[in-house]
Formats: C-alpha cells, structure tokens, sequence
C-alpha cells in the first residue's frame, strides 16, 4: 500500500486547500461561523414492539460539529453514536429537535450533497471494479467526465488501491472494499465527512495510512465527523471528541488544550549513577542508568530532592497523565464499553 506518501506528495505540489484536484475555498471569516453540523435539541426514539414503550437512542443531544475539525464520536454500546450519525445524513428523522448540516436541515438534498460518508460495513456489488465504483458515485455528484478521468483513479491511488482500480471488488479484502468506500465517499469532493468506524478491517499499516489520509482532508479544510470504538485512533486524529451516554452528551473534550487538565497518575524518572531513592519503584536498569516511577503524590521538587539526597544524576523527569481511555472510563462509570 503505497498511497501514504503518494498522497502526501500530491498534496505538497498543490499546496494546502486542496483535495483531490480541485481547489477548495477559504471560509469568510464570520462573526461566529456556520456549524458543519449541529444538534439542538435532538430526540429520536424506537419502538421494537407495537405495545412496548419507545426506546429513547438520542434525549435532548446539542452538540456542534465545527468547520474544518475533526470530531470523534464515543460513547458504549447503545450510547446513540450510529443514531446520531444517521441524522446527520438525513436517514432519520428527530422526534424533536432540529438536525442541520452548513446551516440547512439535513433531510434538505443540497446540504447532503456537501456530504460524503463511509459505514462501518459497506456493501458495494461485487461485479463492479473500484474504478467503475469510484466513477459511479462521481458521476451521481455531477462531475463531468473528463474531469473523472483523472479525480478516479487519483482517488484510488490515494487511498492506496492503485494497484487494483480495475479490479472486480469480489477479489477485495475486507480492508480493500473499506478503502475502495472511502475513495467513493470522496468521489463528490465533499466539505463534510462522515465516518462510521473507518478503520474496521485494516492491518496495522492500514489503519496508520488511513490516519494519515483522514488528516490529510482535515489539511484540505474537510470536515470530519468519526465514530469509532478505538479510542487510540480518536486521540491520535481528533481535534475534539464527545462522549455520548444513554443518548445524551455526558462530555466534549478539546483534545488540544486537555493536556494540561489531566491528572498526574503518575511519574517516570531516568537517573544516573547514585544510591537507591526513596519511594521510587525501579522500572528496568541498564548499567548506571534507570527508569524510575515516583507515585502521583510525589511532587517535581519532592523528587528532585530525592535525586540529589541519592548523589543521582537526573536524566529525565515525566508525568504520566491520563489518557484519553481513563477520561472515557470515568465519564461512562458502569457503562459498557464504546
């Protein structure tokens, strides 16, 4: 798979602003700028059974996707994640509440037109090729053929399936039709995409190009909306990541300045030379130097002073904060898992 660095290329010899082939225009600054998506509001409930009571999937949801960042979605099982997204595509329709995409109702056409998306399980007829796959949706978003002559198979190539764009897509993998659906979720040249678990399938080198792809479009000024159950892949790519509960928002978090908030569970330190230090539990030792943990009671000066009480040399000094995951936990308490 080679669409890492061909993609980055590409994207290097048309500078920033682009996607795929066409320039995409820098948003007028605005007072407050449009919502990419927003939720005011937002019920939507199920009955399974005729006698039975609604099941409520989404309870009073205001959330704002902004223009531009990329936003995961997390939440356990049930949490409404899926719900929610099919209301930005305008499949379903809120109980209460008001969905609306760039400013416009999402049920509205020309607002989902601005809106390309890849489900968790895509299903595409497998008698078709990538090529004649990509080149469909193209020609359903409008683009003229001689302008998808080249935007299909550059698509192709960026998503790393180049190699196999006249390929019958029942000789795919299923990490192949994945990426085959992404191309096809950019084939409209959308503002906003919507990803329902992109990386479902993919070996570990395909998840890290797909990260890289993913923020590539951010670069490009592409909107990003991801639900995802691997919270790694959300804290490695998401500007913000909002945590949904028994379909409400339980919390948004600015992965950009958390940093800074998050608790101390602990501290590593690398020392030199010395005696044994007190309150310090060795990690690993090679030669003179070694890795030690100080717990997160321990203060940076309580530990240097510890260091020098030894005759240490220190070498390095790291607190070990939360993660993303240990956020997550706290915030869903007894809930299952995203």
């Amino acid at each position: 798979m080679r669409s890492g660095h061909a993609g980055r290329s590409r994207e290097t010899e048309r500078g920033k602003g682009t996607i795929v082939g066409r320039s995409m225009p820098s948003p007028a600054p605005t007072a407050r700028q449009t919502a990419a998506i927003r939720f005011r509001g937002v019920r939507k409930s199920y009955k399974t059974h005729f006698w039975q009571r609604p099941v409520v999937s989404l309870d009073g949801l205001e959330l704002e996707v902004r223009e531009g960042e990329i936003l995961g979605l997390i939440g356990p099982n049930g949490a409404g994640k899926t719900t929610a997204i099919k209301l930005a595509l305008g499949l379903l329709f809120p109980d209460r509440g008001e969905v609306t995409l760039m400013g416009r109702p999402a049920d509205e056409p020309s607002a989902r037109a601005a809106v390309g998306y890849l489900p968790e399980n895509p299903y595409f007829p497998d008698d078709l090729t990538g090529r004649e796959l990509v080149d469909f949706a193209a020609r359903m978003h409008g683009i003229p053929a001689p302008e998808r002559a080249s935007l299909v198979p550059e698509l192709l190539e960026r998503v790393g399936l180049g190699g196999a764009i006249d390929r019958k897509l029942r000789r795919y993998s299923k990490g192949m039709v994945q990426r085959a659906g992404m191309a096809r979720a950019l084939a409209g040249r959308p503002r906003l995409v919507i990803l329902d678990e992109p990386m479902s399938g993919l070996d570990p080198v395909g998840r890290r190009e797909f990260r890289d792809l993913i923020l590539g479009l951010k670069r490009d000024g592409v909107t990003v909306l991801f639900a995802s159950h691997v919270l790694s892949d959300a804290e490695m790519l998401c500007d913000r990541v909002a945590i949904l509960v028994r379909g409400r928002l339980r919390e948004l978090l600015d992965l950009g300045t958390l940093s800074r908030r998050r608790r101390i569970l602990g501290w590593e330190v690398e020392v030199r030379g010395g005696q044994e230090i007190a309150g310090a539990e060795p990690i690993s030792v090679r030669g003179e130097e070694r890795l030690l943990r100080f717990p997160a009671s321990a203060t940076a000066g309580e530990i240097l002073a510890a260091v020098d009480r030894a005759g240490a040399s220190l070498q390095a000094l790291v607190p070990q904060r939360e993660r993303l995951e240990d956020l997550f936990l706290r915030a869903v308490g007894g809930e299952e898992e995203p």
